[in-house]
């Protein structure tokens, strides 16, 4: 398959076209799905990922060196058509985004009560879970399962930044917008600030979120306990009031329903990809 029919069934709304069904099935029966334009396990041994692989696959490149936004504007559109890959793996192709994801992630970071809104700068937890996963909008969105290491997945969002905030933003204004943007996402990656460590614990509230709305939104026929993990990852306690709030929640729908959740579908494997990628204490991220 040539890597445009692989864009075109991952970065749009309308259903893949026969040969990325294919695929797709193939890849679900190994329980891994390829990011958008990542390479897969295999491949990701023998070439070298950059932002202008994946730019080179675009029928418009973005103008480097612009005084204009303009260019960086169109690229974050791919944002909002490149779906979150952990769902598709369950079969949902058109689920949500990750500008989806990132946007409700921005809208939490609001709602911090006063024992924590006190202590952190809450505008600019808002302004880094607007920015935190906008590298995926060249790397994609690479999850713990799809064989890429953490190093090289850190690499390559990176290179992005890179990308993003200096060759196509760094002469609008002076650079300037573009060095905040950056140094906002280096900050969300280092996890060192309490800024950053509630956005962490934000963006793994956010899928909880989502992992119960699915559940809910497909009557229970699709069991996405697999993901609740992430729950013992949160940190701060006001975040994890939260987390148990949405926990009774779902226990209490599976309850209504007749059914329990039936338990972690990992496999020692990718419990022991998913500690690489998130660490094994409630810190991690």
């Amino acid at each position: 398959m040539t890597p445009s029919t692989v864009v075109d069934a991952i970065h749009t709304d309308t259903p893949p076209c026969e040969p990325s069904r294919e695929i797709t099935a193939s890849l679900h029966e190994n329980h891994a799905a390829p990011s958008p334009l990542a390479p897969t396990p295999n491949s990701a041994q023998t070439s070298h990922w950059t932002p202008e692989s994946v730019l080179s696959t675009l029928p418009v490149q973005p103008q480097k060196h612009s005084t204009s936004p303009v260019p960086f504007f169109h690229v974050l559109e791919r944002l909002k058509t490149t779906k979150r890959e952990g769902w598709r793996r369950f079969g949902m192709n058109h689920g949500e985004s990750i500008s989806d994801h990132m946007y409700r992630m921005s809208v939490l970071t609001m709602l911090a009560p006063p024992s924590l809104s006190s202590r952190i700068n809450i505008p600019h937890c808002t302004k880094m879970a607007l920015v935190h996963d906008m590298a995926e909008s060249l790397v994609g969105d690479i999850t713990p399962v799809d064989g890429i290491p953490k190093p090289e997945k850190n690499r390559r969002e990176a290179e992005t930044m890179d990308y993003l905030c200096n060759t196509l933003l760094g002469r609008v204004s002076g650079g300037l917008a573009g060095a905040d943007i950056r140094a906002i996402w280096q900050e969300y990656e280092d996890g060192e600030t309490l800024e950053s460590q509630y956005v962490h614990d934000i963006d793994k509230m956010e899928l909880l979120l989502q992992m119960v709305e699915y559940e809910r939104s497909h009557k229970g026929t699709i069991d996405l306990e697999e993901f609740s993990w992430v729950a013992k990852r949160i940190s701060l306690p006001e975040v994890k009031a939260w987390c148990d709030d949405l926990l009774a929640e779902r226990e209490n729908f599976w309850n209504e329903i007749g059914r329990k959740p039936s338990g972690s579908h990992l496999s020692a494997k990718q419990v022991e990809q998913h500690t690489e990628y998130y660490g094994n204490g409630s810190n991690g991220a």
